[in-house]
């Protein structure tokens, strides 16, 4: 295995496989915290040719962290089909990359099956931001609640009402505001300021009413912990459609969420018995550059690998959503807008290129260096590469997260550039009420009445 290049009259020696992969990362401020990013540009360079030269048997031969001690590790490597992996291990990493710039959607597919985390953290590393777009362009990944997400030509959003204190009141304001912008066809989702059995269940039914009543075909969800949701599919009768956890990339890190493999598998098991939706996905996972390192449990890993690892973990759950809420956690990990960016670009391609049905929450926290101008930017890269949802919120203002993020005008706008729609059942009950027209606002939208009949 060679783990040396000479540039510029220079060698570079690196340690192993995950120090080449840190230091082959793009800038980020959060593996400069972690001391494990490239000290220079050339050394960055050095270190993608020699991850371009690397086979990719190497990489899943070496996981950043090993099989013996993660949970998550095993779940990924446990997952690799044999047969498919035979047919691609040979091949290099900026071999795969021209492969996956030249393939078809459905010769992207065909090898899917044999990729590992590491994999598919190797190949991002070696594209620009435009090879990120143009190949996630090429990757449709559906997935089905009670409606279909993902299909060519749909641009879905999550209706994100939250609520300072959880007023059932507060919280149905915005959810009449936000559908009568067309937004929520992915999902009317909420993160509850208060985690408790009664509250959790209140929200769901309110949710579950007003989709009844006024005939929305979307899902419901309460961002609660696992464990929350658990206790309320067993003590209540509240309908729960989509079942949520936050994911890390690691055993050590998923404790400090509360997780771990076997009680993920516990909750999956029981949401199949208990959801209230109809169809074979109702699983609903947030991840984010940086989790890993804020718990101590990056392994000394790069924050991009961390990342690509919580992809493999949640597509143990065929879910119907994941998205990466990329700028939340703050410039620590990702420390403007330029690095938000690419970590948006990078995080929508690893999950597509896995398997799974992706979106970005296109965000950041006030603390960064980043505003709306790379919020929106991000966002319409984001729909030309056919993302499958991003966040709608009251003015892109979140007033109980207290971050930024994208608005109901935002999906709205971002429709009407791109001309594609919502999810189609949804579309038509839009359309039916008078807030949409060929998958664009008519002059009665905005107005929240239309519910309050």
């Amino acid at each position: 295995m060679t783990l040396k290049t000479n540039l510029f009259n220079k060698t570079y020696t690196f340690k192993d496989v995950k120090d080449v992969l840190a230091k082959a990362n793009e800038e980020k401020s959060g593996d400069i915290l972690a001391n494990v990013a490239a000290k220079s540009t050339v050394e960055r360079i050095a270190a993608k040719m020699v991850l371009a030269d690397m086979p990719l048997e190497t990489l899943r031969n070496n996981p950043v962290v090993p099989y013996e001690d993660d949970d998550v590790t095993r779940a990924d490597q446990d997952a690799v089909n044999p047969i498919v992996f035979q047919k691609i291990k040979s091949w290099t990493v900026g071999g795969f990359r021209e492969f996956l710039l030249s393939a078809s959607p459905q010769e992207i597919a065909d090898i899917r099956g044999g990729l590992t985390a590491e994999i598919v953290a190797a190949v991002t590393k070696l594209m620009s931001n435009l090879d990120l777009v143009t190949v996630s362009h090429k990757m449709h990944i559906t997935a089905t609640c009670n409606t279909t997400i993902g299909k060519p030509g749909t641009f879905s959003s999550r209706l994100q009402p939250n609520h300072s204190t959880d007023s059932i009141d507060g919280i149905m304001a915005s959810v009449m505001e936000g559908m009568s912008y067309g937004v929520g066809d992915a999902v009317i989702g909420l993160n509850p300021a208060i985690d408790s059995i009664d509250s959790i269940a209140s929200i769901l039914k309110s949710f579950k009413n007003f989709m009844e009543k006024w005939r929305i075909p979307t899902q419901n969800c309460v961002l609660a912990h696992v464990t929350t949701q658990m206790k309320v599919l067993e003590k209540t009768n509240a309908p729960m459609d989509l079942m949520f956890q936050s994911l890390a990339g690691s055993e050590i890190a998923s404790r400090a969420f509360g997780i771990d493999v076997k009680l993920m598998d516990e909750a999956y098991a029981m949401m199949k018995e208990k959801k209230t939706s109809t169809g074979p996905n109702f699983m609903y996972f947030e991840t984010g550059q940086g989790s890993e390192l804020s718990s101590d449990g990056n392994n000394g890993a790069d924050q991009l690998t961390m990342e690509a690892r919580c992809y493999a973990f949640a597509k143990r759950y065929h879910p119907f959503l994941v998205n990466t809420v990329v700028g939340f956690i703050g410039p620590e990990y990702l420390y403007d807008g330029r690095q938000m960016i690419r970590a948006g670009l990078e995080d929508h391609f690893m999950g597509k290129l896995t398997g799974i049905p992706m979106g970005v929450d296109v965000c950041y926290t006030n603390h960064m260096k980043a505003d709306q101008n790379d919020v929106e930017n991000l966002a319409m890269m984001l729909t030309l590469a056919d993302c499958n949802y991003i966040m709608g919120l009251p003015a892109g203002d979140d007033v109980m997260l207290m971050y930024q993020s994208t608005s109901f005008h935002d999906v709205a706008s971002l429709r009407t550039l791109s001309g594609k729609k919502p999810i189609a059942e949804f579309n038509r009950r839009m359309e039916e009420l008078g807030i949409l027209s060929n998958g664009s606002l008519t002059e009665k939208a905005g107005d929240p009445s239309i519910f309050m009949m």
